[in-house]
């Protein structure tokens, strides 16, 4: 995997990157796949067209600027590097910051179901960001710790960084991989009528994509900090925890909570900050499965309401 070029080709004696046509790529079979299920939401045609004409430069400022923000130090040396998105330097939960405020604000002023729209969104966004992953590739970055052993030293285990002339865990393409997965899952499940309510399927979402994420993450090289904690892990605690909150009160709410379920939950998430600094990430990926399991038995409790 290597002696692979940045630029896909070159157009008027300016330089096309992998980087930014992937990105497109992955953007525009979203918007199809989001497009395509606009009648099952009982949503008028091109609603997500039109979402979409907003959300995404809203989505992509924001996840610049998150990126930015965590990376200050950086960029206070070099004020102009700020709008220089070439070299890559964008993060997917500024994005989806971005793209959460651009659709409450839409959905106001639209008068069309927020959730609906998130649901809407929720399988395409998982694929854009397992096709932008690959975008990470031909930039060579989004990778993991050195590896160390001859026997691993191969893709997709890992990935040969030409820059540093060493053998890296392939991080991206673990994310790219669970990403294309959760969409399909998503979609099946969807089709299958497996989701209860308004707002489940973008939950899910959110669930199966930050258990993963605070695994990942734990790999990574080049991870951004708060403190002495990755930024994306605490935020992937905290979206995982919020979300299987939900599932809780709904149950709650419905007298059909599972006491045991609700126990066990309470510990791990307890427990999330303490996983985040002092366990492996082996054990990480124990607690996020654990509690993704537990958020499945708290969601069979809640009544089928669609």
């Amino acid at each position: 995997m290597s002696g692979i070029s940045r630029v896909a080709f070159t157009l008027f004696g300016f330089p096309v990157y992998w980087y930014g046509l992937v990105i497109a790529l992955g953007m525009l079979i979203g918007v199809l796949i989001a497009s395509a299920r606009e009648k099952r939401y009982a949503q008028p045609k091109d609603t997500v067209l039109n979402f979409i004409l907003i959300a995404l430069p809203a989505a992509l400022i924001c996840a610049r600027i998150y990126y930015v923000v965590f990376s200050w130090e950086h960029y206070a040396a070099n004020p102009m590097e700020i709008v220089n998105v070439r070299n890559g330097g964008m993060a997917i939960y500024g994005g989806i910051i971005g793209g959460v405020i651009t659709g409450l604000v839409y959905s106001r002023i639209k008068k069309v179901s927020f959730f609906a729209l998130a649901d809407l969104c929720a399988p395409a966004l998982a694929f854009g960001q397992a096709m932008g992953r690959w975008g990470n590739f031909f930039n060579q970055e989004a990778y993991g710790a050195q590896i160390m052993n001859p026997a691993l030293q191969f893709f997709p285990v890992g990935v040969y960084i030409e820059a540093i002339g060493q053998w890296r865990y392939a991080t991206f393409f673990y994310e790219s991989s669970w990403c294309f997965l959760l969409c399909a899952a998503l979609l099946i499940a969807e089709s299958k009528r497996l989701f209860k309510r308004r707002g489940d399927v973008v939950c899910w979402y959110i669930l199966a994509y930050s258990a993963e994420r605070m695994v990942v993450e734990g790999m990574r090289s080049d991870s951004l900090y708060l403190g002495g904690i990755r930024i994306s892990q605490l935020l992937s605690a905290g979206m995982l925890v919020a979300c299987a909150c939900l599932f809780i009160v709904r149950a709650a709410k419905e007298k059909n909570l599972s006491l045991p379920c609700a126990a066990v939950f309470a510990v791990l998430a307890i427990a999330i900050p303490f996983s985040l600094m002092l366990l492996p990430v082996s054990l990480q990926a124990v607690h996020a499965l654990l509690l993704l399991v537990v958020s499945a038995c708290l969601y069979k409790n809640t009544s089928r309401k669609l």
